[in-house]
């Protein structure tokens, strides 16, 4: 019995919108899915399914798509540590408010 993954509204907009920017930017390069799949070395329906934003298709596909489209240096920072203020000020909220030393250590 097949499963299937529920994924929240806001993951399926965002990765509908990454899918319709990879077709946009396929068609403006004037790239047929053929030649994308056969560069990206994938399948054409697993093209299609990317192009529509599918949280099944592996982030390595994702990756080959924007490598043959250019746009690999926009996944490099995608979850760049200098840009998480929740993870930033949680951090700064476990430093220690003095430090001890034991007798002896200074």
């Amino acid at each position: 019995m097949r499963t299937t993954t529920k994924y929240p509204n806001s993951v399926k907009k965002t990765m509908e919108k990454l899918g319709q920017d990879i077709k946009e930017a396929r068609l403006r390069r004037r790239i047929t899915k053929k030649i994308m799949s056969d560069r990206a070395g994938i399948n054409y329906i697993t093209l299609t399914k990317v192009e529509s934003g599918s949280p099944t298709v592996s982030l390595g596909i994702y990756a080959k798509v924007l490598f043959v489209l250019g746009l690999l240096d926009n996944l490099y920072n995608i979850a760049d540590i200098s840009k998480d203020k929740l993870g930033t000020t949680l951090e700064a909220e476990r430093l220690p408010k003095r430090i001890r030393y034991k007798r002896g250590e200074k």
